[in-house]
């Protein structure tokens, strides 16, 4: 086998025997492996591409054309498994690179929650402001409520007066809020 050409040995192999598949396994293995590892920089990826080429080359046997030279032919499906994979690794490092855009959105949307987060605690302090100008009475349901995140049955307890109460409290006092921090100049909304 070893006096035969690559396009000789191609011929025995499509015509005769497949077995002898493993002679151009033999003869191509260490160039294409070398090849493949020089093209992908990859050493642990060049030997699963150097598989794939054997076996689209295999697979792809009958297509050959015996005018041609056989290791040209081997070589370019081993460049065209090299690109792919270059190609697919790359494409991996944009879905990378889009993803850190995503996190960069994240992190500005972040930024905007904080800008928001302090534009609420300004309209907090605003109200307040306006808060000490109510009634103990409806002062403190509100406080409860929209502060301390009290349910009615809660603030019922803490105050001590009947949960309808606390709803009737904090309604009124949400109206007279509202009127107190209009005529502060605040269009807030409670």
């Amino acid at each position: 086998m070893k006096n035969l050409s690559d396009e000789e040995l191609v011929e025995k192999v499509r015509k005769e025997d497949s077995e002898l598949y493993a002679e151009i396994v033999k003869r191509y293995q260490q160039k294409l492996y070398r090849y493949l590892r020089y093209l992908t920089n990859r050493p642990s990826e060049a030997e699963d591409l150097l598989q794939d080429v054997f076996i689209k080359t295999y697979r792809n046997l009958f297509d050959f054309d015996d005018k041609r030279k056989f290791s040209s032919w081997i070589y370019r499906i081993a460049h065209n498994e090299g690109v792919n994979f270059i190609k697919k690794t790359s494409r991996r490092k944009e879905i990378f690179l889009n993803n850190l855009e995503n996190i960069d959105s994240v992190l500005h949307n972040q930024n905007n929650e904080i800008e928001n987060s302090l534009a609420k605690e300004e309209i907090r302090e605003k109200v307040k402001q306006c808060l000490d100008e109510l009634e103990t009475k409806y002062r403190e349901p509100l406080i409860l409520y929209y502060f301390e995140d009290k349910s009615y049955r809660e603030i019922s307890d803490i105050l001590r007066i009947p949960a309808k109460t606390v709803g009737t409290f904090i309604f009124r006092g949400k109206r007279i809020l509202r009127a107190i921090c209009q005529k502060k100049g605040g269009d807030l909304i409670v």
